[in-house]
């Protein structure tokens, strides 16, 4: 029987706080969305070429609108040329001719301390995973993916982080958004994977494996992947929408939405169709923790289309645009949840002695 050691325990809990960080800092980027706060620091790493922002315009130069549209203006001719010699030469000229870089936000104090707290969880959130991977280094000895998947959770958010500037620099080009989304999707999926995977040594083998119901689990996550970027993209021409008219008249918001709307509606039709039949699939199966996993998927979904239903005939509350995406992250981690359990569960991934962690 494998012995639970301190350092495994250890390993688990800053896992386990770090995927609620994860979320936590959805939420909060959720926030600055839906705030219209994503340009209160119109530089990166620093707001305003400081540490700690500024808490009045006085504080800042009178020129200070063209000072750092030009700083973003340079920092995206960097990028595109680096794109351009790359190859992606039409990446490379859709990003500096997109006429939102030229576009310069008024100093916010409220906006700004809300993205400069958006980006401190950031810092706080790297921290977390850099512990992570420091405390996986015992499974070099046991089980290297565990030490592999925290060393990748760790360098990816280091691309999210260098990705943020960049979102900032092209003043929230729509597809750095999508991408960022994309992103923190995987990283919760690497970090729950990496803190099961440890655990699976407690996950008693008792379930015959069925290729079709892990299709139909992987399908359903494929879905909420897909639907949670057309979202993004939803959310993306709401902002739009905003801007053009002032922040006023949200009753009016939804009818000048376009097709991506549209589609994200009609499919979360079929998003519940599949979600219910796995479930259906699941609940056959009669196992216990199985079971009340899908349970909770289930209330997430439901919870999903209420905020959906809701937000489209109610002229988008602000308050359920950073939950609708939250509880969406968190509905695609309960179904990856489900499929590693269910994977341990049911065969042993890897024939392996039993682990001792000194």
């Amino acid at each position: 029987m494998a012995i639970k050691s301190f350092q495994h325990k250890r390993f688990i809990n800053i896992g386990v706080l770090t995927v609620i960080a994860v979320y936590f800092l959805i939420l909060v980027g959720g926030i600055v969305r839906s705030t219209g706060s994503g340009m209160g620091c119109p530089d990166w790493p620093k707001c305003f070429g400081s540490w700690v922002p500024p808490t009045d315009v006085k504080q800042l130069p009178d020129d200070y609108l063209e000072v750092y549209k030009e700083k973003r203006i340079e920092k995206n001719k960097k990028l595109a040329g680096y794109l351009d010699r790359l190859g992606f030469d039409q990446v490379s000229k859709q990003l500096f001719d997109h006429p939102s870089q030229y576009i310069e936000t008024e100093f916010n104090v409220t906006k700004t301390w809300i993205e400069y707290l958006n980006r401190l969880v950031g810092v706080i959130i790297g921290l977390l995973i850099f512990l992570t991977v420091v405390y996986a280094v015992p499974y070099l000895k046991t089980d290297k993916a565990v030490f592999y998947l925290s060393l990748v959770s760790f360098i990816l958010v280091g691309f999210q982080g260098w990705l943020g500037s960049i979102v900032v620099s092209t003043n929230l080009l729509p597809v750095t958004i999508t991408v960022h989304m994309a992103l923190a999707l995987v990283l919760v999926a690497l970090l729950q994977y990496a803190v099961v995977r440890a655990k699976s040594i407690s996950i008693p083998i008792r379930l015959q494996f069925s290729r079709k119901l892990f299709f139909v689990i992987w399908l359903v996550m494929l879905a909420t992947f897909v639907q949670i970027l057309i979202g993004t993209q939803v959310r993306e021409e709401i902002d739009i929408v905003a801007f053009d008219m002032n922040g006023a008249s949200r009753e009016l918001w939804v009818d000048q939405l376009g097709m991506s709307f549209y589609i994200h509606r009609s499919f979360s039709i079929l998003l519940l169709a599949i979600h219910l039949y796995m479930a259906y699939v699941i609940y056959k199966l009669k196992d216990r923790q199985l079971r009340v996993l899908t349970n909770w998927m289930l209330f997430l979904v439901a919870i999903e289309i209420v905020f959906g239903v809701i937000m489209a005939y109610f002229a988008i509350p602000a308050i359920l645009q950073p939950l609708h995406l939250t509880f969406a992250t968190l509905l695609f981690g309960m179904q990856f949840l489900i499929m590693i359990v269910y994977y341990y569960a049911s065969r042993k991934a890897i024939e392996k002695p039993v682990v001792v962690l000194n």
